[in-house]
């Protein structure tokens, strides 16, 4: 483990005391994308390749996880807006297991999607959340307000699922 992977000297986002002109609902999703780009930046950066693209014990890799962050959080954002997927977000959902890419263009693929997620969070600033909404091609019922809240708890858990990959990538390199 490297010395920036075993401190972190700043408080987590929701104890930073930032003030945002926002709900607090639509605070509390904007700091667990803040956390976990901090925490994939941790952990995640340092991977070579063939390790983004590991399996090891058969776990989803480290890109999947990554992609799979990006895209579900523009298609979970697309419904809570009110609109239907469209062909270029279906092709996105159908490639993110691929094995492909370099760890860099996977990264940046993962932060910009985090960027324009908070633009698209912040637009709800006066949206109810409340507002029904659909989901998937079934329509199942949600609200603006639970698709936000699962764009937080679905990347955080994907987050911690590519960490503890990535840790024990690091691992078995430090076992060679």
């Amino acid at each position: 483990m490297t010395e920036k992977q075993q401190s972190n000297p700043k408080p987590e986002p929701w104890l930073r005391g930032v003030v945002y002109d926002l709900p607090a609902a639509l605070v509390a999703v904007l700091d667990a994308l803040q956390l976990g780009a901090e925490d994939i930046g941790r952990w995640c950066t340092n991977l070579s390749e063939a390790e983004v693209h590991a399996r090891p014990s058969s776990l989803p890799s480290v890109g999947f996880h990554l992609r799979h962050i990006a895209r579900s959080m523009d298609r979970l954002l697309t419904y809570a807006e009110g609109n239907r997927l469209n062909e270029r977000q279906l092709g996105a959902l159908k490639s993110e297991k691929d094995s492909n890419g370099s760890p860099k263009s996977i990264l940046e693929e993962f932060q910009a999607s985090l960027e324009d997620a908070a633009a698209r969070i912040y637009a709800f600033k006066s949206v109810s959340l409340e507002l029904p909404r659909t989901v998937g091609r079934q329509s199942l019922p949600s609200t603006v307000g639970g698709l936000l809240v699962h764009i937080a708890d679905h990347t955080q858990r994907h987050v911690g699922q590519a960490i503890t990959t990535a840790k024990l990538l690091l691992a078995l390199r430090n076992h060679e």
